[in-house]
């Protein structure tokens, strides 16, 4: 059954953010899948990334998400999520795809140090090159895109809610 309602894009598009607002108005329960796996892994992701690398990372979120089972929940998953290909199908065959989208410079301006928010980056590979190389990603698992450009959380909630 999918109703559940799942949040992809990049960090710092509002994912958890936006899900809990998301969750709040439908009546749904809110999972963070980043806290998800650092529960299960009883460490922090800068951590995990730290002693396993960005692989072992990814193969860990991708586990953890492809573990994922609910019903009536907005799931924000972590930006590097659309590298495990059975997650993605896992979280499609449970909930709706959403890809809140937001353009590079948006982007750059709402993310500090990326180091310390966990940020997936493969050595010598810089925002840029990590924007480009994921939004293609996103936008193939996506079933709905929502452009967040010029929107403040609550125009981008209001969207989101039209849209579903």
């Amino acid at each position: 059954m999918k109703d559940n309602i799942v949040l992809i894009g990049m960090p710092g598009v509002g994912k958890s953010t936006i899900g809990v607002i998301l969750a709040k108005i439908l009546g749904y329960k809110f999972i963070d899948a980043d806290i998800v796996i650092q529960q299960e892994e009883k460490r922090l992701l800068k951590d995990i990334i730290a002693s396993e690398g960005v692989e072992g990372f990814i193969q860990i979120e991708n586990r953890v998400n492809s573990s994922i089972q609910c019903d009536r929940s907005v799931i924000a998953t972590g930006g590097s999520v659309v590298y495990g290909r059975e997650a993605m199908e896992h979280l499609k065959n449970i909930g709706q795809v959403v890809y809140l989208k937001v353009d590079y410079d948006t982007i750059d301006h709402r993310l500090g140090n990326l180091k310390g928010r966990g940020v997936v980056l493969k050595d010598g590979q810089d925002l840029k090159a990590l924007y480009d190389e994921r939004v293609p990603l996103y936008e193939k698992y996506a079933d709905l895109i929502v452009d967040e450009t010029n929107c403040n959380i609550e125009e981008t909630v209001e969207k989101l809610v039209k849209l579903l």
